[in-house]
């Protein structure tokens, strides 16, 4: 099958190298000319035959919404757009309608596989119409992993981004959990060897799974992960998560402590901290640690 893919980066690249590899017809594009197969915009489209399908693989917000209004020029009724980033469900409504206006269908996708995804397979979370998701499924075949899962088609236009954002969610609140874990196993007097503590569990617990795995990869190359800040960003789905928790109502307490942990990371002093030892200071009489740079 012909795909357009535009964007090469970390994610792009690697899908364009998986899907040729599977047999399809890939055209790249990307803004750095070493990595792209064509020139512009213009030239990606005019290298595929009608109806058209190109896969955006961009990062989240402006940077999609400006391809896509540079798209709408450059296509036709019956061709499909794909997108592929961590775009809110929020924003695919919007981008449906306006390609829709000119006939042309769209899918959202939610891409799970990271820098592993060449080796082992993307899994898919796509939402849309049945007829533009079928156009497109041996694209998805071949990206998703070997085997019976990891793919979905969510339901409508915006479903595979929601369940992309609630995939992260979890993943937010599993990692949270083993890295607890470790830094509980760290300050016990009785663990005197934490990375192999985690290696054992690899098999034959109920707490086994490919982040486990990827946690004890990372102990094997730094033990005291002493080459690591302890400063952690969100990519925003996890912000998304709770947010609709909120607003439907639902309680996540693990995924919401996991996203407020990753914000206590980036504070080396925390405001709410000396409130609280000020607090305790003044109703108890406890002592403070003084801040010399202050003096």
């Amino acid at each position: 099958m012909q795909l357009g893919i535009i964007g090469l980066g970390k994610m792009g690249g690697n899908m364009r190298t998986r899907l040729r590899d599977a047999g399809h017809d890939i055209v790249g594009y990307d803004t750095n000319p070493q990595l792209s197969d064509v020139e512009d915009l213009a030239g990606l489209v005019s290298r595929l035959d009608a109806p058209r399908a190109v896969w955006v693989m961009v990062p989240a917000g402006d940077a999609t919404h400006e391809t896509i209004d540079a798209l709408l020029p450059l296509l036709s009724a019956g061709d499909v757009v794909v997108d592929g980033g961590n775009s809110r469900f929020t924003d695919d409504t919007e981008h449906a309608r306006r390609l829709q206006e000119h006939g042309i269908g769209f899918v959202d996708a939610g891409v799970s596989g990271g820098v592993w995804g060449p080796e082992n397979g993307y899994a898919l979370m796509v939402g849309g119409e049945a007829e533009h998701v079928e156009k497109l499924q041996p694209i998805f075949d071949s990206l998703k992993p070997a085997g019976e899962y990891g793919f979905v088609h969510a339901g409508g236009v915006g479903a595979g981004h929601y369940s992309k954002m609630v995939h992260n969610g979890i993943e937010y609140g599993l990692m949270q959990a083993y890295a607890e874990g470790y830094e509980l196993l760290r300050a016990s007097e009785h663990v005197t060897d934490v990375p192999a503590v985690f290696k054992s569990w690899r098999e034959g617990t109920v707490v086994r799974s490919w982040l486990l795995d990827l946690l004890d990869r990372a102990l094997d190359e730094d033990p005291q992960l002493s080459q690591i800040a302890g400063y952690a960003t969100d990519s925003g789905e996890g912000r998304w998560t709770v947010e609709e928790s909120i607003r439907l109502a639902v309680p996540l307490p693990a995924i919401s402590a996991a996203l407020y942990a990753r914000f206590a990371s980036r504070q080396d002093d925390s405001e709410a901290m000396k409130a609280i030892a000020a607090l305790r200071q003044q109703f108890g009489g406890h002592s403070v640690r003084r801040n010399d740079s202050s003096s």
